[in-house]
């Protein structure tokens, strides 16, 4: 039989598995979740880059040439965006997940307009942290890979199912996890604004420290604002990230009395999976904000 086997393989060779190139860490494990065996996700920022400052090197470049599709977060994030459509040009399709999904405005209030980072600086490119938009975004790619590549277009959207319901679970949880916490104290100050579609998704009142990128620093107008709100709305906790550095935020918690909480993380970074980045960042908000249980 074994040689049968052999004898099968060499007449029907197993088939290449498809290039995709994926330029967000959080992408990376969609394309993973959709395309299972029959996709090779070059990963060009990885885990530990940074989505707003990276920019692919010609050498990362010339490592795609057989990739097929190039996945890109969209909203303004990748400002290479133009370079690398006139480097890749006709070889390859750009895929703009993000432009599948609504899109909300930045939520920094007391943040004036030098925001030089993203291409529209009123959109917020933090899309991911809605998981209904991750949700939606998991359909669309496994649409995307289906249209380029038909032949494991069953398996794909087969795939695509398995992680929409676990992505619905996820939610289920979310919301289980979240109504510990009184409406009231639903405010979440954060390091920079990158967290206005969990605030919308979870009844949060936004209040980001810096802008849509953490070069965005408050001036000392800005912080006086912020300073001032946070005072009247009784915010109970601020939250660093763990991308980003923590000193401005420990002088403000200095100078309020506010406690400094557990760091969340904000673009997916340093994270081994969408799910265990949620999950992380869900836990640390109720463990900051809901009332501690009553001892008997």
């Amino acid at each position: 039989m074994k040689w049968l086997l052999c004898f099968a393989l060499s007449i029907f060779p197993l088939a290449a598995q498809v290039k995709v190139v994926s330029l967000h860490p959080l992408l990376t494990d969609l394309l993973q979740q959709v395309g299972g065996s029959q996709l090779e996700v070059i990963d060009l920022i990885g885990k530990t880059g940074d989505p707003h400052h990276f920019e692919p090197s010609s050498e990362q470049l010339r490592s795609t040439t057989d990739a097929s599709l190039f996945f890109i977060s969209g909203k303004g994030l990748e400002s290479y965006l133009p370079a690398l459509k006139s480097i890749v040009g006709n070889r390859a399709k750009i895929i703009d997940v993000g432009a599948t999904v609504p899109s909300l405005e930045g939520a920094c209030s007391h943040c004036e307009e030098h925001d030089h980072d993203h291409s529209d600086h009123s959109v917020d490119p933090h899309w991911w942290h809605s998981i209904d938009h991750f949700r939606r975004a998991t359909q669309s790619v496994a649409k995307a890979l289906a249209a380029a590549h038909p032949e494991h277009a069953d398996l794909w959207q087969k795939n695509a199912a398995r992680y929409q319901s676990q992505l619905e679970d996820l939610d289920r949880w979310t919301r289980q996890q979240i109504a510990r916490i009184p409406k009231k104290q639903r405010h979440l100050a954060t390091a920079h604004d990158a967290f206005g579609y969990f605030c919308k998704d979870y009844q949060f009142t936004a209040h980001p420290v810096q802008g849509l990128n953490r070069e965005q620093l408050p001036s000392t107008t800005e912080l006086a604002k912020l300073l001032k709100t946070l005072h009247e709305q009784n915010v109970r906790a601020i939250f660093p990230e763990k991308e980003s550095n923590h000193k401005i935020l420990a002088s403000l918690t200095r100078d309020t009395g506010i406690a400094l909480a557990e760091a969340l993380v904000a673009d997916g970074t340093n994270v081994d999976s969408y799910e265990k980045m949620v999950r992380h960042n869900v836990n640390a908000i109720v463990k900051a904000l809901a009332p501690s249980p009553r001892t008997p």
